[in-house]
């Protein structure tokens, strides 16, 4: 930045500058200046999740949020429109005089240059830039999890890849799409790969694979303090020589006692061994299962042609994506052409976008796969 963004320090907020901003009572936790109507209106709908009390935005763009700032507390997330000015880095570095050091600033403007991305989001320190024209995915895919204080931890661009696979409702056929994906990648691929079941109590994955299900899991999530990539390995039982499942098979009487934090622990150190990580994570309010869903890099949907199917997979597409996730969630329309079903043009229609992959019902190949652990 010039000097006056980088002494602002206008970089996403990190849980350091959190932790002191949240004793001041007087910062609101989100403005936005934007210039025009149609731009209010996609940041109100992108936001909706992220900033829950509702979203205060006001006209004026950069400059009126120059002239406020002079006056008013810095909130915590500040949105800037830089749209139709000359010298929008110029704006920007004057607002940097009048903010707080720890402010996040978010960034809107008309121009799709690529230099002049990385000069807001690098030089001046911006935590993003979106061009115009805008949209509720867009906005809440890039914006959100920054608005909620949420950013990838340091190295997170490093070491092996996470999938995770969830179905959009009991029955819809995640756990088998899971396991084919690991099979792909690890025996046709050569990938080192590793299949993760997250369900610790009835989970299929090593049913799936003709694997074993063992202790390991739930001694890393109860002790994440002993992870290390060495331990992950061990727990997990081979299918083939780049092809591990970890999955455990705990008493249904039994309560796991997941530890805070354990998940990320468990997957840096799976990141370290393998190239790619499978997890087939049902969505639930359990926060292994939410943290799983969190941290990956890319969200798998499995649905069927249903009315539940439809519903809930409109309902999980609109969750907040995770701090490394950068791509929608790939939606899998499964069991096509099952009896009673809806025809894929309908379903398309209800969800208003194209499934990426559709999956034709095939009940006599997959359940002879399932009993025998060989890929369908």
């Amino acid at each position: 930045m010039s000097a006056g963004l980088a002494a602002a320090s206008l970089a996403p907020l990190s849980g350091d500058m959190l932790e002191p901003a949240s004793t001041r009572h007087d910062r609101p936790q989100f403005i936005a200046f934007v210039n025009d109507a149609a731009t209010e209106s996609v940041l109100r709908d992108g936001l909706v999740d992220a900033v829950p009390g509702g979203t205060d935005i006001r006209r004026g763009g950069v400059r009126g949020a120059i002239a406020a700032m002079q006056k008013t507390a810095t909130p915590r997330v500040l949105v800037v429109d830089v749209s139709g000015q000359d010298e929008p880095l110029t704006a920007l570095a004057m607002l940097s005089e009048v903010v707080e050091p720890d402010v996040c600033v978010l960034v809107v403007g008309d121009s799709d240059d690529l230099n002049f991305y990385r000069e807001i989001t690098r030089g001046m320190g911006a935590a993003e830039y979106l061009c115009k024209p805008l949209s509720r995915d867009v906005v809440s895919r890039h914006f959100g999890p920054l608005v909620l204080g949420r950013v990838p931890a340091t190295g997170a661009a490093l070491g092996g890849r996470m999938v995770t696979v969830t179905g959009a409702h009991g029955g819809a056929g995640a756990s088998i799409v899971a396991a084919n994906l690991a099979w792909h990648l690890g025996i046709t691929k050569r990938r080192h790969t590793v299949l993760l079941d997250a369900d610790l109590h009835r989970g299929t994955a090593a049913l799936l694979l003709n694997g074993n299900a063992g202790p390991g899991l739930r001694l890393a999530l109860e002790s994440p303090e002993r992870v290390d990539s060495l331990l992950a390995e061990r727990a997990a039982h081979p299918v083939g020589d780049r092809l591990h499942v970890l999955a455990s098979q705990e008493d249904l009487a039994d309560q796991v006692q997941v530890a805070p934090g354990a998940a990320a622990a468990l997957l840096a150190a799976l990141r370290k061994r393998y190239s790619f990580i499978v997890a087939d994570a049902p969505y639930s309010m359990s926060p292994f299962h939410f943290d799983l869903l969190d941290l990956g890099h890319q969200r798998v949907i499995v649905t069927l042609p249903t009315l539940v199917g439809i519903r809930d997979t409109l309902r999980l597409l609109a969750l907040l994506p995770g701090i490394n996730q950068t791509q929608r969630p790939v939606v899998v329309l499964n069991r096509l052409g099952m009896p009673g079903s809806l025809q894929r043009r309908q379903v398309e229609d209800a969800l208003g976008m194209k499934a990426d992959i559709a999956i034709p019902d095939l009940p006599r190949q997959v359940s002879m796969a399932a009993t025998v652990g060989e890929p369908a």
